[in-house]
């Protein structure tokens, strides 16, 4: 099957002469994506699209991964678009095709996350009188892509094709759509072509911090007593890596990262204090909550790292950097707004920083990480998620590998585990926290960064969600490594109905296959893993295996719980490290 290997195709130039050409629309379509160095696209074809597909045998410098759900297409697009920085791309054909798409829109709207995604519609005569397979794709993707597009007309489907890539990457990063009907489609015209770049929106770009700004938050860096730079997934998106160490470094200030923040900034750098948030480490919210400033760059003070927000960092000051004019004082006030890109606003910034005295603050964290590092315990017996997850980073750290993560107790043990220390190698969903969204990620990650090692730590009840973008997988012959952390529950669910809902188990256990055996039934290999004393070796034999995806079962502990833990809308004062145990600042 010569189609399906993992062979990059030969860099398409993205720089074009001003043409004009005859042609039907799918080609046209075809033309701008071949323009934009789109290289893959990942969809499901279909009776309403089928032109697309038809064009699509004319441009082999495209390819095309058949998905098994449309779900798990815009998921791949996702992947690749946050392990590589370019948009993402996606087809499906109308009605439940599109439809199939909203989850993963929603997704990417919510992580900003570039995805373009291309659906075929009902002709356009059609349209509005129920027919089959019609649904509005526009009214129901409006609220989550930046913008959506119903082409009507041919000369237009080429310029809403630029302006959706143009929209997925300028300012914010976002998914978009073009809806393109069957008959606009097969319509003849003329189409003129232009270069890619003529299509950036022309609307005026956001005025970039004045001077008297940037002196003002440097006047606030120097008098702090107890600074900290909170780093979201904003930072990772402009590139703001090395300027947020360079400042950290400048300032000697603590650095913690959120969930959609891990590998900002390294965790092996003696200033990180690792995630924060519900499930963050006990330094690190600590650290934040009893803060005099708090320099956040590219965060959005979401509930998941604010707790109770009346009650979050109350003395402390807030700089906040963002491309996203629309964050700024949404949930927490600034006292100093820098609306920017980043990375740019970081580099303008640094020469007016001075060092605050920040000996004293340090003492007081280190106490915290003395007194509370993460921590469990491994028996003989039982594999407990934590030894599992901590076993596959010692082992697979040397390849530098990029990391899917799925949702839920699995995703908040990696988070604390691992030792993030590269930008783009956690890609997980995090806003809306999207069950299924791992192994089609890896998919993804693994088409844009094909020498790369992929690995993707799912939960059992997360890999029965979208279990068939393995398939895919075989086909295309990807190496990607699946680890399953199978404790038998909807392991999160369980874990607060023990805690908050007196042990009133309801709808949580998972009467799970052989996951083993499951992908071996596909044309993956498959392991088992039931004793601590096998994950190692597991571990190992699933890097030897280079010539197709592995997936390792590994059952853990079915009644271990996930901590540090602050309860859903409570505070720092209310965060257990144990049942029943609160730790105390």
């Amino acid at each position: 099957m010569e189609t399906a290997t993992m062979a990059q195709t030969q860099a398409i130039p993205r720089t074009f002469r001003r043409e004009r050409r005859r042609m039907k629309t799918a080609w046209a379509v075809m033309e701008a994506l071949v323009r934009e160095g789109v290289e893959v696209v990942f969809g499901v074809p279909g009776g309403a699209s089928l032109p697309l597909y038809d064009a699509l045998c004319d441009y082999p410098q495209i390819r095309h991964v058949l998905v098994r759900h449309e779900q798990s297409a815009v998921h791949m697009a996702e992947g690749y678009a946050r392990a590589t920085g370019k948009p993402g791309v996606c087809f499906t054909t109308s009605g439940p095709g599109a439809t199939n798409l909203v989850t993963g829109l929603t997704d990417a709207m919510m992580d900003s996350t570039p995805v373009v995604a291309i659906t075929g519609q009902v002709p356009t005569f059609f349209m509005g009188g129920d027919a089959f397979q019609e649904a509005d794709v526009i009214g129901l993707t409006m609220s989550v892509t930046k913008h959506n597009w119903l082409v009507r007309k041919p000369a237009q489907a080429p310029e809403a094709v630029h302006m959706a890539f143009r929209l997925a990457t300028d300012g914010r990063p976002g998914p978009t759509l073009v809806d393109l009907p069957r008959d606009v489609l097969l319509t003849e015209a003329d189409f003129a072509f232009e270069d890619p770049e003529v299509f950036r929106p022309s609307r005026p770009r956001l005025p970039f911090p004045d001077e008297p700004a940037l002196r003002q938050a440097a006047d606030l860096i120097a008098g702090s007593q107890r600074p900290i730079l909170y780093v979201g997934g904003g930072a990772i998106h402009s590139g703001a890596a090395p300027e947020i160490r360079a400042l950290a470094e400048k300032a000697r200030i603590p650095v913690t990262t959120t969930l959609m923040g891990l590998g900002a900034f390294p965790e092996d750098h003696p200033y990180a204090l690792k995630m924060l948030g519900m499930h963050g480490t006990v330094y690190a919210n600590f650290a934040i909550n009893f803060s005099d400033l708090i320099i956040a760059v590219g965060a959005r003070f979401d509930d998941r790292v604010t707790g109770k927000l009346s009650a979050f960092a109350p003395h402390a000051k807030v700089i906040h950097i963002d491309i996203d004019p629309s964050e700024i004082h949404k949930n927490r006030r600034a006292d100093v707004a820098l609306v920017g890109d980043a990375r740019q606003v970081l580099r303008a910034l640094l020469p007016f920083v001075r060092p605050p005295d920040t000996e004293a603050w340090w003492r007081q964290i280190e106490d915290w990480k003395a007194r509370y590092p993460l921590r469990y315990r491994q028996g003989e017996d039982v594999i407990k998620p934590q030894f599992a997850i901590e076993m596959i980073y010692e082992l697979t750290k040397d390849y530098r590998p990029i990391v899917t993560l799925d949702v839920g107790q699995h995703q908040m043990w990696a988070a604390q585990f691992f030792t993030w220390t590269e930008p783009r190698t956690c890609i997980t969903s995090g806003g809306l926290g999207t069950m299924g969204f791992s192994l089609p990620a890896a998919v993804g990650a693994q088409f844009g960064c094909p020498d790369r090692l992929v690995i993707n730590i799912n939960g059992d009840g997360s890999f029965q969600m979208t279990f068939q973008a393995l398939i895919t997988a075989v086909e295309w012959r990807l190496p990607i490594k699946v680890f399953i952390i199978n404790n038998q529950y909807l392991g999160m669910v369980r874990q607060w109905q023990e805690l908050f809902y007196n042990r009133r188990y309801s709808a949580v256990y998972l009467a799970n296959p052989d996951f083993a055996r499951l992908a071996e039934a596909v044309g993956a290999a498959g392991i088992r893993v039931e004793r601590p004393d096998q994950v190692e070796p597991a571990v190992r034999q699933a890097l030897a295996i280079t010539d197709r995806p592995v997936v390792v079962d590994i059952l853990v502990d079915p009644e271990e719980n996930c901590f540090p833990m602050i309860p859903s809308g409570m505070t720092v004062f209310d965060m257990m490290i144990a049942p029943g145990v609160k730790a105390v600042p």
